[in-house]
This record gives C-alpha cells, structure tokens and sequence, in this order.
C-alpha cells in the first residue's frame, strides 16, 4: 500500500514510517520541520517538506501521490502551546487535518489512522482506568478540544465519502527520538538533564499522573491499524498509572545519580490523573503492550546517552 505518513520526520511518526517501510509498503513522509528532523526520515520514503495548514500545497502532494492511507501525526503538540495561542493551535490541527482530507477525498484515499489523545480527551475522567466511552468527554485544553473535534470530523468523512478511520488515543508516548514538547516530554527533559549532571524541573508536586506507554508499543498499534476492519477510536495505553514523582526516581535509579529536582509552579490546563482502559484495543485490533515502564525507560536512557555521547564527540 502507499501511506502518506504526516509529520513522519517527528519522534512517533518516523518510527511509524520506519515499521511501516520494513513491512513493504510504500511510504510517502510530510513534514514542515517545524520540530521533526530531516535525519528521522527514512532513505527509501519520498519526503516532501509541507505545511499542512496551506491547502494548495497538501493537494499538490496528495494529487501527486495518490496514497490509499493517509497517518496523520502532523500536529501542534503541545497543550500549553494550546492555552496560550488556541486560533494557533486550531489552525494546525483542525484546518490541517481538514486540507489532508478534503485533498484526499478528492483522490482516492480510502483510510485514515489518526492520532489522538488518551491523555486529553476526557478531561479529569472519574473513571480511572478511562475506557472510550466514557462520558461527558470535557477536555481542558484547546488542544484536547481539537482532539476530539477531529474524531468528529473523521466520522463524518467516514459516513459522508466512505473514508475509513481509526483514531488512535495514545497515553503519553516516550521513547528514542523524543523531543520535550509536549507533556510526555518529560522523560526526555529529565533524561538529558540527569545525563548532563543537572537538576530538572517538576512542575506542582509531581503527584499528577499519565499513563506512559513506549513508543513501539505505539508504532506497534499503528500497524495493526492498517490491516484491521475495526473502526473509531481506541485507547493505545498500558492502563497503569504513574506520576512524575515516579518517572524521576526510575531515571534516577537507572542513570545511578544523585539529584534532587527543582519543583515550579503547575502549568494551567494540565489534567491532574490519566490512565487509559485499553480492553477494547486489545479485543478489536488485537494490541497489548509489551514493555513495561522499567524496560521503556532503560531502553530511552540508553538512547539518550549514546545520543550526548556522539555530541560531546563532534
């Protein structure tokens, strides 16, 4: 199959794009740059550097191409980034996916995989772990709120064109190649930190939780996404819960440091616990995870550090 793979030289897509090359389909990447790097970008794909919020430019790609699956992780990322600029954030992240699909019904697109957010689509859930239909659905953020807007705007190309579509609700992805945007940027920013011998950062008391899934469980669910005749919208998590507190300590203990972190003051519009029912994945497409959060981290430090390696070399 051809799959255009939208923001494919970022952190989760361009390991997406990698599994999906290595599985012989043929890969067409998109990506603005923006914060994704050119070197993430398979050597077998066809990349074209493009911002998803200028139609004329997606449906030249698209026109071009023709892709029969479309996976969108173009966005604007960051929730913080959403509360203080939303026209922003709604510009990235509902125009673009609307020029990606208005280009693509126009030229043969069959599927979408989509990511969403498992982390901010319900809100503070009072049900924990949160399974997909968990009501009412009261996101904090812009960027949760386009979230779940583009579910919406999926099903309906689905009932009005026939565009298939799996929406992915991801925890918060960590993992090789992570950037710190985002609040899974986290294990990144305290990785680099306790690496170069400084003290990180903790926003509030660091007793606020996610569910952290690694990002080749994630890759993982992409591809049985591809194949499965399940549609709408699955929580990719591992169901547990783990807090700040909990993910500096498991680094401290990997990286054998010393450090104390520095608390700040809590960000506006972040969820205070999030954890992710993932029963449904695990029936309809057939996911589970496979890494534990020791082994997800380890494997990310070990990243990390041949990465500070290769730079304090050059």
């Amino acid at each position: 199959m051809k799959i255009l793979v939208t923001g494919g030289a970022g952190f989760i897509a361009s390991h997406i794009a990698d599994r999906y090359i290595e599985k012989g389909h043929s890969v067409v990447v998109l990506d603005n740059l923006s914060s994704g790097k050119r070197e993430y970008v398979h050597p077998k794909a066809v990349f074209y550097q493009c911002d998803i919020r200028k139609y004329e430019e997606v449906e030249r790609v698209i026109s071009c191409e023709k892709p029969e699956i479309i996976n969108h992780h173009a966005a604007q990322i960051s929730v913080r980034k959403s509360v203080e600029d939303p026209p922003f954030d709604a510009e990235v992240n509902l125009v673009g996916l609307l020029n990606l699909l208005e280009a693509g019904r126009k030229n043969g697109l069959k599927k979408v995989v989509f990511a969403s957010s498992g982390g901010v689509v319900y809100g503070d859930a009072q049900v924990l772990p949160t399974p997909e239909d968990y009501t009412p659905l009261q996101p904090l953020s812009p960027y949760g709120v386009a979230k779940l807007a583009s579910e919406y705007y999926l099903f309906f190309y689905k009932r009005t064109y026939g565009i298939s579509f799996v929406a992915l609700r991801y925890g918060n992805v960590y993992g090789p190649r992570q950037n710190p945007h985002g609040e899974a940027g986290v294990v990144a920013i305290f990785s680099k930190k306790l690496i170069k011998g400084e003290s990180p950062t903790i926003n509030g008391d660091g007793k606020q939780t996610r569910d952290y899934v690694y990002v080749e469980d994630v890759v993982h669910a992409n591809v049985l996404a591809l194949a499965s005749s399940a549609e709408g919208a699955f929580n990719i998590g591992t169901g547990q819960e783990s807090n700040v507190l909990t993910i500096f300590s498991t680094l401290k203990d990997i990286l054998k440091s010393s450090l104390t972190p520095i608390h700040g003051p809590a960000k506006q519009g972040e969820q205070k616990r999030s954890c992710l029912n993932n029963s449904k994945a695990k029936k309809q497409i057939k996911w589970t995870p496979q890494f534990t959060l020791q082994d997800g981290l380890e494997r990310t430090v070990d990243y990390f550090k041949t990465e500070s390696n290769s730079q304090n070399e050059k």
